[in-house]
């Protein structure tokens, strides 16, 4: 059941990364994340209420942390889609993403079965084939700065799904909405900082469309990702959320024809065996 939740969660997050991303090339990366945020905490909201629950204060406080770090991450993310290769921001933003919660999982003594261990090795270092690129002056010139948010938005979204681990299963969904609730007001505060200096360029007509669906399918991600982290170790989880980029990368071969190289088709098929091995062990 984890890793089939997981799937969906990457599916969702590289999907919504596609279109944020898409968006933040010609509309300030932070009005985009505020459209998105909008729609993601009225989808959290409605989430929580028909959901029942019963919530402490520590499950709130850790998900508006999660929420604060991931709407960070989803900025530099955005940010690094925007200025880089998708095919290859993308995945190095979820290999690091999916190491954070790991090591922490290691350290509080999760312990998987052999197999499962191959197949989250797997599944990671897929992820690390598929972000390679092309080893020149060009790439790496045209590269290095994405790659750099890239390293810091994984850290970032790992942390919070560290956080959202701790929240208790009786708390339904109010983790989310407390999420989505610090992530608006984090944006909100980032835009009116930023719009005090000029420059701030909304998102309209299909830009929004964009950012509005990069928001729905972020708010369904991180809704199905709190699911997923209760049902299975975080071992199993995390690589199988590291599975976004396959679809960010899909979309951006389909829709901007970007160049797909053989390595990365077989980081895939390699993904996709890890994902296998987690499954059966």
């Amino acid at each position: 059941m984890a890793v089939l939740l997981g799937i969906v969660v990457a599916m969702s997050f590289g999907s919504a990364d596609f279109l944020g991303g898409r968006a933040s090339r010609t509309a300030s990366t932070l009005t985009v994340l505020l459209v998105g945020q909008v729609v993601a905490v009225i989808g959290a909201l409605v989430i929580a209420l028909v959901v029942g629950a019963d919530v402490e204060g520590r499950d709130l406080a850790y998900g508006a942390a999660a929420g604060a770090c991931n709407v960070v991450g989803l900025g530099l993310l955005y940010q690094g889609l925007a200025s880089g290769r998708m095919s290859v921001v993308a995945p190095v933003t979820a290999v690091v993403a999916a190491i954070v919660p790991i090591a922490w999982g290691i350290l509080h003594d999760e312990r998987p079965s052999t197999l499962t261990w191959i197949g989250a090795a797997l599944a990671v270092g897929a992820g690390a084939l598929v972000a390679r690129e092309p080893d020149t002056d060009d790439a790496r010139g045209r590269t290095s700065g994405a790659v750099l948010l890239a390293v810091t938005a994984g850290a970032v979204l790992g942390a919070s799904l560290v956080l959202y681990s701790q929240t208790r299963d009786e708390s339904g969904f109010w983790p989310v909405l407390t999420a989505r609730a610090a992530a608006i007001v984090l944006v909100a505060i980032g835009v009116a900082i930023v719009a005090t200096r000029g420059g701030l360029r909304w998102p309209t007509g299909h830009e929004r469309k964009l950012a509005l669906g990069a928001g729905v399918l972020d708010v369904t991600a991180t809704a199905l990702l709190l699911v997923a982290v209760r049902e299975g170790l975080m071992v199993v989880v995390a690589p199988a959320a590291a599975l976004a980029p396959a679809f960010t990368v899909m979309w951006a071969w389909v829709v901007l024809r970007e160049h797909v190289t053989r390595h990365q088709v077989i980081g895939l098929g390699i993904a996709l065996a890890g994902l296998v091995l987690i499954a059966v062990g």
